[in-house]
């Protein structure tokens, strides 16, 4: 089994050299990067899934890639074939993991045992059994399961030899031509325990293509994609594919901090942009416990808004905020208060 958990924090923060201020400025500033809703909303108290393939039967091969190879080779790269390969929707379902997870959305499991047989209706493999759902979920202990209930891939080559004339160079030359499609339809859906419903069905279909040419045949096939490295490109477009619907995506927008103003906001300013909020944060509030102009008690105020922000604590933000602002006016403050509102605004309808 194997088994991943998804990162903790809510807002990825960096800061931009290039975006600072001259030295002589009190605020530098940092990029940040907010979750925006997926495509396909999961509900949030679905934050686990196991991942599984119900696709794979008895037909699918895992080909060695040379052997796959030849085969097309024996047809002078010129065939169009269904190709059944293990190796590429276990790629799908790892890559899946993979790109799940660094969403910062889900944990996911993957089970040693992740190919389970299924009956068909026709071509597509039918709705797993309830009782099977729920005892997957609780073995792994996750909220949800996810599984390629059908997954098809042909792929169609082509060679040629192609010929035109130089007219710099006052000759003729010849070339050969490579050409190849992969073209893939998978059908994944998400199984919902709790609710005994089937929350999404995604019917994936695309075509991956490539196409190189050369003077020397034998040049153009060293370097040419090999047919078993196409399928599990395809598996991988398919898990990007995916992962698009499901997770969420991401909006950049620029916060200030105060950097200067007595000699603990100088100090606690690498910390800040190096994402140290614990430490910087223990600094700031020393300056509100000292003696001190109201100057310095609102930016320090203001600093551990941002701090509480960017920690996701919207509401404390807001808290600190409102401190600073009422310590003493600032425009900057004013329009960070807006900010900081118009956020959880957001996030309560995000969780409508």
């Amino acid at each position: 089994m194997t088994k991943y958990l998804k990162r903790s924090i809510n807002i990825v923060f960096y800061a931009l050299a290039s975006l600072f201020l001259v030295s002589c400025a009190t605020t530098q500033q940092l990029i940040i990067e907010i979750p925006q809703p997926a495509k396909q909303s999961i509900p949030e108290r679905i934050q686990s899934m196991t991942l599984i393939s119900r696709a794979v039967d008895d037909s699918y091969t895992n080909s060695e890639a040379d052997s796959l190879q030849r085969t097309f080779y024996k047809h002078r790269f010129n065939y169009d074939t269904i190709i059944n390969d293990f190796q590429a929707v276990d790629t799908t379902l790892k890559a899946m993991g993979n790109l799940l997870f660094e969403t910062g959305r889900f944990d996911y499991v993957i089970p040693e045992k992740r190919f389970l047989k299924a009956k068909k209706n026709a071509f597509i493999t039918r709705e797993m059994p309830w009782n099977e759902v729920k005892n997957l979920c609780e073995t792994f202990n996750t909220d949800a399961l996810i599984s390629i209930d059908h997954f098809k891939t042909r792929v169609e080559t082509n060679y040629s030899k192609e010929s035109g004339f130089n007219p710099l160079e006052v000759s003729f030359y010849s070339v050969a031509v490579a050409k190849m499609y992969v073209y893939y339809e998978t059908l994944i859906r998400i199984y919902d325990p709790l609710e005994e419903k089937i929350i999404m069905r995604k019917l994936l279909q695309d075509t991956l293509f490539w196409e190189d040419y050369d003077s020397s045949v034998s040049e153009l096939f060293n370097r040419f994609t090999p047919v078993k490295n196409a399928l599990l490109e395809a598996g991988i477009a398919i898990a990007l594919d995916f992962t698009d619907e499901i997770g969420p995506m991401w909006r950049q927008e620029t916060r200030q901090f105060y950097a200067k103003g007595n000699a603990s906001l100088r100090q606690a300013a690498p910390l800040a942009r190096n994402g140290q909020w614990n430490t910087a944060v223990s600094i700031w509030k020393k300056i509100l416990e000292e003696p001190g102009s109201k100057s310095v008690k609102a930016r320090t105020e203001y600093n551990l808004a941002l701090a509480c922000e960017l920690t996701g604590n919207i509401d404390e933000a807001i808290q600190w905020a409102t401190k600073s602002y009422n310590t003493m006016f600032s425009v900057i403050t004013y329009q960070y208060l807006e900010t900081l509102k118009r956020r959880k605004n957001e996030i309560k309808n995000q969780k409508l």
